[in-house]
């Protein structure tokens, strides 16, 4: 997910298409968030593990 907000962000700035920059940001903040909770082994909407 992370990955994919970066990339969604790159594409959307060097483009200049807003709503790709705004879906790359949104992706990248929930994959940190997902990627804290799942570093302190804490389970997300009942899974313990994200694949």
């Amino acid at each position: 997910m992370l990955i994919l907000g970066v990339i969604l962000l790159l594409i959307g700035w060097l483009t200049g298409i807003g709503i790709l920059s705004t879906v790359g940001i949104i992706l990248l903040v929930v994959g940190a968030v997902l990627m804290l909770l799942g570093s302190v082994n804490r389970p997300v909407l009942g899974r313990r593990y994200w694949y």
